[in-house]
Formats: C-alpha cells, sequence, structure tokens
C-alpha cells in the first residue's frame, strides 16, 4: 500500500496515478488532500512546481466519483477558478487523464476561444469546470450556466488572481454560489488582502504550507549581470549561444518590448517564439507546444507565463527585465528545475532596475551573486532638490563598457507607479 491509498483515496484513481508513474506524493500533497478529504476548507501555501494541482485535484475527483447520476442542464457540480488561460488549461490537461474511464466530465472555458461553442458544451452540464474568471462572468451574464449546485470551490494561484484584478470578479462569482460549499484556495504567497479573501470564502480552513514564499527551489543556480539596458540584448545573445540545445525562458516587462526582443533573437538565428496578453490564444497554445516539443528553444514572455505553466524541461530562465513585484521573480525562476530537475535563473540589472533588485533580494533573503559588472549606485531621490555642479555624481556600474564615457543626461528615477504589463 502507497501512501496515495494510506490518505484513502479510491482505488480506481491510485491505479490510475501508478499507471502514470506516479506512487508518491509530494509534501504539499501528503499535507492536503487528507484534509480535503475530511470535507475540510483547506488554504494551501507553496511554490509553483510542487504538485499544488493535484493537491486539490485528487480529493475533488475522489468526492465527485462518489455522486450519483448525471449533472442538470447547465449546472456546475465543482468550480476550479485560475487567473490565466495557459494555467487553466493545463489544469484541465492534468485532471483528463484521471477521469478516463469515468463518468465524470471536465470542461474548460476561458477568454480568446468561441463562447458560442462554449455554451453548447455547458448545456449537457459539467462535473468539474475550469474557467478564468472574466469568462466566467461572461458565460453567467448570458445565462449559460449557473453555480447552485456547485459543492466545490478552487482558487488556484489566488495571489495572482489579486494581481490582476480580479478581485471583483471574484467577489461576484462567490456571491452566487452556495453557502454550503467545500472551498481551497491555494497561493504562493500570501499577502495582506489574501487574508481577507480567505476570511471571507473559506470557513475554519485548515492552512498547510511547505515552504515558506519567497524561497525558491534549491537546484536553481541564480546570477545577476549589471549590465547598461542597451547592451542587454548582445549579452543575452552570447549566453543563449552558449546552449542552443537547450530550452530558455526570457521574461520581458512588456508585450512589444517581449515582440522586439524575440524579433532581434531571431535575427541572430534562434528558434524563437513569444506569448503575451495581446496575442491570441490559438497563438499562445502553437507557441507553448513548439516550445514543449523543443521546435522552439527560446520563449519570451511578459508574467502571463510566470505561474502555473509546467514544462519540465526549462533549463535556462532569462530575466531580461525584472519584475515590478519583487514575488513575480520567485514565479518566473520557478520555471525552471521542475521534478528535482536542476536549472539556472539569470537576471540582468539596468541603473534604473537597482530598486526592483533589492527588493527581489529582501523578499528572497538572499544576496543573488553576481556574474558580471558590480552594482550600480543608487539613484538619487527624485524628491531632492537638484545639487549644483560640484556636488557629488551617480558612481559608474559595473554593467557599462569598459573605458567608454557615462556622459550625456541622467537617467532620473521614474515617479508614480510603474505600468503593469500583462
Amino acid at each position: 500500500m502507497n501512501l496515495f491509498q494510506e490518505m484513502g483515496l479510491p482505488g480506481p484513481l491510485v491505479k490510475k496515478l501508478a499507471q502514470m508513474g506516479i506512487t508518491e506524493p509530494t509534501p504539499i500533497q501528503e499535507r492536503a488532500i487528507p484534509f480535503a478529504l475530511d470535507g475540510d476548507d483547506v488554504m494551501g501555501l507553496a511554490q509553483t512546481g510542487t504538485g499544488k494541482t493535484a493537491a486539490f485535484g485528487l480529493p475533488l475527483l475522489a468526492q465527485l466519483m462518489e455522486v450519483r447520476g448525471k449533472p442538470a442542464p447547465k449546472s456546475v457540480r465543482s468550480l476550479i477558478l485560475a487567473p490565466t488561460r495557459e494555467l487553466a488549461g493545463q489544469i484541465r490537461d492534468t485532471l483528463v487523464p484521471l477521469v478516463k474511464d469515468t463518468p465524470i466530465k471536465v470542461g474548460l472555458v476561458v477568454g480568446g476561444a468561441s463562447i458560442n461553442a462554449q455554451i453548447k458544451r455547458l448545456e449537457r452540464g459539467t462535473d468539474v469546470l475550469v474557467a478564468t474568471p472574466g469568462r466566467l462572468l461572461d458565460l453567467l451574464d448570458r445565462r449559460a450556466l449557473n453555480l447552485d449546485a456547485t459543492q466545490f470551490l478552487v482558487l488556484d494561484e489566488a495571489d495572482q488572481m489579486l494581481d490582476l484584478g480580479f478581485i471583483h470578479a471574484l467577489r461576484k462569482i462567490a456571491g452566487l454560489l452556495p453557502d454550503e460549499r467545500q472551498t481551497m484556495l491555494f497561493s504562493a504567497t500570501m499577502p495582506k488582502q489574501m487574508e481577507e479573501i480567505a476570511a471571507s470564502y473559506l470557513t475554519h480552513p485548515k492552512r498547510v504550507q511547505v515552504s515558506p514564499p519567497g524561497k525558491a527551489a534549491d537546484k536553481i543556480t541564480q546570477a545577476v549581470h549589471f549590465i547598461a539596458k542597451s547592451e542587454k540584448p548582445n549579452l543575452l545573445i552570447e549566453l543563449l549561444d552558449g546552449h542552443r540545445d537547450e530550452l530558455a525562458l526570457v521574461f520581458g516587462r512588456t508585450k512589444h518590448g517581449s515582440d522586439k526582443l524575440a524579433k532581434r533573437l531571431e535575427a541572430a538565428g534562434f528558434a524563437v517564439a513569444a506569448i503575451h496578453g495581446n496575442k491570441s490564444q490559438g497563438q499562445r497554445d502553437r507557441a507553448l507546444k513548439a516550445f514543449r516539443a523543443g521546435e522552439v528553444r527560446v520563449l519570451v514572455a511578459t508574467d502571463v507565463a510566470a505561474r502555473g505553466l509546467d514544462i519540465p524541461d526549462v533549463k535556462h530562465v532569462y530575466n531580461f527585465d525584472l519584475p515590478n513585484v519583487a514575488e513575480n521573480y520567485v514565479h518566473r525562476i520557478g520555471r525552471t528545475a521542475r521534478a528535482g530537475r536542476d536549472g539556472a535563473a539569470v537576471a540582468f540589472c539596468a541603473p534604473d532596475e537597482m530598486g526592483e533588485l533589492k527588493d527581489i533580494q529582501k523578499v528572497m533573503g538572499i544576496s543573488i551573486p553576481v556574474a558580471s559588472g558590480r552594482p550600480w549606485a543608487d539613484l538619487p531621490d527624485p524628491n531632492a532638490k537638484p545639487k549644483g555642479r560640484g556636488g557629488p555624481r551617480r558612481g559608474k556600474g559595473g554593467g557599462a563598457q569598459p573605458g567608454k564615457s557615462q556622459g550625456g543626461p541622467r537617467r532620473r528615477h521614474r515617479s508614480g507607479p510603474r505600468k503593469k504589463a500583462a
């Protein structure tokens, strides 16, 4: 008898896991599944890549296997909400093999796909519906489904749903659900607003945490290059050239910048694709499929790809632009070193990104080893009165080209919040 059996999962489910080569639960699964099987609300805190989908998916399916009869037309027995189309699709793909040869049907509704086709499929009723909040609300507004009989609710990557501005959508959806239900919330971080969400959605939840927020996988080797912004593309090409046969994920901050960088890499001879919020769902799916298959070796992405995507063979993650939100750095580099593999995470830091780097190191509780250059001097306070010509000047950063002048107009700290990219 393995641990999955000891937890109380039904035999057919344990057998399917064994056929997939899964015989031992991960720490988050081992701690969360027994509580969920007992019907308790669960709040799980763990980084991406720790097996959270199975931690909520297995007990959910186990309980649905005990439900007799088909779901009523347009009804949903269990609802799983995810922040992005890619993560929602991945959750669906994880659950489908587990319900093979059972009456349980898993549905998917996300933006970027035909809403009429989704409405048609929902007419028959759904056992497990995986959805993004925006598309779910569109379907609810069209009365294509109802949540009156929903017994289970799962919020996956809940902190990212808050980051993406889904708080009002979540509140509206929650108001349509029965009070008597089981709710599971999984998140990589626990910001203050998350505590409020948990208090609203969960009833006396069992809290399970397997790694502290901000902690990256142990097998990720990290490094930072201090480099002028204009020199970043050249350094990236040089580093990528050293491992052309390995998969590399490159994170940019903006949609336009990611497209521009992808074209630059393509001109340098790399098999490259880009994904971001302006790409259609078909374009994003094709890019990810080609990347997983190794047909594309370099994938340039905004933070839309930072959460939940499980691409086991990613060996390198490059933070071409540092993220505005420090926690997103942890999620980005979590795309490598999956399932016990080794991985490398390299960050590029321009002069105006020193604040972001300091925030990242504070969240992680470490100093990222320096690969080249030296830390840029602190930028002046934008609110401070300008100094005279004789006042101290900003020191030169180690990422600049040796021997070249640092003259020209000085960069000023951008005031106000930075624009958030999808």
